[in-house]
């Protein structure tokens, strides 16, 4: 799976998008209610450090068992210290990629989560670099199907 950036959080401007109070029910249906609790920001929503925040769109179906399919988009903070179990943006051998840091026991994997694909085991002279923490995914659906 590799990644393809998109943009930094500074281009972008603010938009705020009604919020209704009244939770959509994914099981049975409940009444609507007909006022809004507030207006939100996606860009607020998804982002905690502005200036170290990226986006990259997702290629490829190594972590689609994490819910991060091909065309997606990841909300990455580059000021988040990678913690074992994060996604992260990763760079290794000079090639861009998104998976699973797994650093306990040594030594550090990189996990796809998709059962097709295998780990890659960081040993030797072997360069891996951390470029963010993945905080947010972003799809698109389309209606018939995944977007």
């Amino acid at each position: 799976m590799t990644c393809v950036l998109l943009g930094d959080y500074e281009s972008l401007s603010r938009l705020r998008i009604p919020m209704f109070l009244e939770r959509v029910s994914a099981g049975f249906p409940s009444p609507a209610e007909d006022y809004v609790e507030k207006t939100i920001d996606l860009n607020e929503l998804c982002i905690q450090h502005p200036a170290a925040t990226f986006f990259v769109r997702v290629q490829g179906e190594s972590m689609v068992e994490c819910g991060i399919f091909p065309n997606d988009v990841l909300v990455v903070d580059r000021s988040l210290r990678a913690q074992h179990g994060d996604i992260v943006v990763a760079s290794l051998e000079s090639e861009m990629t998104v998976k699973e840091l797994h650093l306990e026991p040594p030594p550090v994997q990189l996990l796809p989560r998709n059962s097709a694909y295998k780990a890659i085991i960081i040993e030797g002279d072997m360069v891996m670099e951390v470029f963010g923490v993945v905080t947010n995914v972003i799809r698109s659906l389309k209606r018939g199907g995944r977007g």
